[in-house]
């Protein structure tokens, strides 16, 4: 995905629907996510299924922040 990614957000209730759209491919997926989920998270959740669609990796988890006692 060397272009960026678009998403839209409508609400449907309870429900959001997020649609992902790559911008140089104009492949686009959908995903359902409750409203009191963050935006950050929907985008997330979105940017990865459009991944998976395109057949790109995921890239690697983030490190842990803070120390374990």
């Amino acid at each position: 995905m060397s272009g960026g990614v678009l998403f839209e957000f409508v609400q449907m209730g309870q429900v959001m629907r997020v649609a992902a759209i790559d911008e140089v491919t104009g492949t686009e997926v959908f995903v359902i996510t409750p409203v009191s989920a963050t935006r950050l998270l929907m985008e997330r959740v979105a940017l990865a299924k459009l991944r998976r669609k395109l057949g790109e990796p995921e890239p690697p988890p983030p490190p842990p922040r803070g120390r374990y006692a």
